[in-house]
């Protein structure tokens, strides 16, 4: 995706329920629409104050299209919020292991869900998939993680959020933009003010759909008239394979992620998301299906994605793959959300490692950062948190040392460079 979901769902997800409805749910109350406390004046903005930002940002949406009644409608919902903007500045990424996520966010009953609505949406999903080519294990698997199919799609007025998020300074354009999308929702008839209910960040309906996104792939798919994202299963699953298919340019009959075996002798440095290579190559390398079975000998290609480095799972990442690290960033949200449409597909659960994997402590996490970044790497932000950043910068380093370069951060790497013998290549170099 091209802007990035942040990992908001993968947040939202640790406080679902273990039992998801499969029942469609009810529209929502109309809820309570305080007075909000005056914010300080926005220094991105000029120093203009919330009203006058806010008149601007009405000004574009009628340039845009949308109706004045539309804006009258909409206006006793447009409030600032600190505690939205506190909620996206403290945002804090997983840094658990991979199979500890997994495990949970990828459970059996999960994928049972997942089955059972297949089934109860068969037409739905038949015909999502002769439109879009985008199999029903693949939209399934994002329903189940995004909201428990319904089940848990937020409680915050969308409209308060995106709008303090827009005077906050750190994406202010972006949410402007998804600001005056959500009006744009309510001017064609999709959902009124009151029922955009979602997450702190604006995400909207069962599969949580910016409203950039909502706007630009929603579709009705019940023929009701709407887009309704928030109560219509039809609905959520053409519109998420439409998304899925034309925004993150989802491959028509390709594979996107299978398990695989690895043999201990691997060239380390090509196990990497930027590196494809056919499969025929990797099975000359000794890479199998996880019971031995030999890869198929064609041109397909695919990388070797090693989330938790060359002692932890495997896969085999294919093109496809790419469609969800842009639906989130989160390499090891992304992996979960495609082992589970594996495992609803009929994939066996993946094997456990032989032994614990150790991860280095917050803390030292931490350390190892500030580390790559004294030796030349852009790291993003020093947070103890795994990024594909800091996997990039820790590869360039395990080849600098001569250590199995799988980017995964280890003592023996951490002590290394507390010795400061190697010197990185400059950052610009590494993305």
């Amino acid at each position: 995706m091209v802007q990035t979901r942040f990992l908001i769902a993968a947040v939202a997800l640790l406080a679902c329920s273990a039992t998801a409805s499969a029942q469609m749910l009810p529209p929502p109350a109309k809820p309570a629409v305080p007075k909000a406390p005056s914010p300080r004046a926005a220094s991105c903005h000029n120093g203009a104050s919330f009203d006058r930002f806010l008149a601007d940002v009405k000004q574009q949406a009628m340039a845009a299209g949308v109706s004045q009644r539309t804006i009258a409608e909409a206006s006793p919902y447009l409030i600032y919020d600190q505690g939205i903007v506190n909620r996206d500045r403290g945002q804090r990424v997983f840094g658990q292991l991979f199979t500890e996520f997994a495990g949970r966010m990828a459970a059996p009953y999960r994928m049972q869900n997942g089955q059972q609505h297949i089934k109860q949406y068969a037409a739905a999903f038949a015909r999502a998939e002769k439109e879009y080519g985008v199999p029903p294990a693949v939209i399934a698997a994002f329903w189940g993680l995004e909201s428990d199919f319904g089940a848990n799609m937020g409680n915050l007025p969308t409209l308060k959020s995106l709008v303090s998020l827009a005077y906050d300074c750190r994406r202010s354009e972006m949410f402007v933009n998804e600001t005056i999308a959500a009006l744009k929702i309510i001017d064609r008839g999709d959902l009124h003010p009151d029922e955009m209910i979602g997450s702190w960040a604006g995400e909207l309906g069962q599969t949580q759909f910016l409203p950039v996104h909502y706007v630009n792939y929603a579709v009705d798919y019940d023929g009701d008239g709407r887009r309704d994202l928030l109560r219509s299963g039809a609905d959520v699953i053409g519109s998420t394979a439409n998304y899925i298919a034309n925004g993150l340019k989802w491959r028509r009959g390709e594979p996107w992620l299978e398990e695989i075996k690895v043999p201990p002798n691997l060239p380390w440095d090509k196990t990497d998301l930027n590196v494809r290579e056919p499969r025929s190559t990797w099975a000359q390398l000794g890479v199998t299906y996880p019971d031995g079975r030999p890869l198929p000998n064609d041109n397909l290609a695919a990388s070797v994605l090693l989330p938790m480095g060359r002692f932890g799972p495997a896969f085999m990442a294919y093109p496809n793959f790419a469609a969800y690290t842009e639906w989130n960033n989160s390499l090891i949200y992304s992996t979960t959300a495609g082992y589970l449409a594996s495992r609803i597909a009929g994939a066996r659960p993946m094997r456990k490692p032989t032994a614990p994997v150790a991860q280095l402590p917050f803390n030292e996490l931490k350390e190892l950062q500030q580390l790559l970044v004294s030796a030349g790497f852009n790291v993003g932000k020093i947070d103890g948190v795994l990024g594909q950043q800091s996997r990039a910068a820790v590869k360039a380093m395990q080849i600098k040392h001569g250590l199995p370069a799988d980017s995964w951060p280890t003592t023996e790497l951490l002590a290394r460079m507390r010795g400061g013998t190697a010197q990185a290549q400059p950052a610009g170099m590494v993305r």
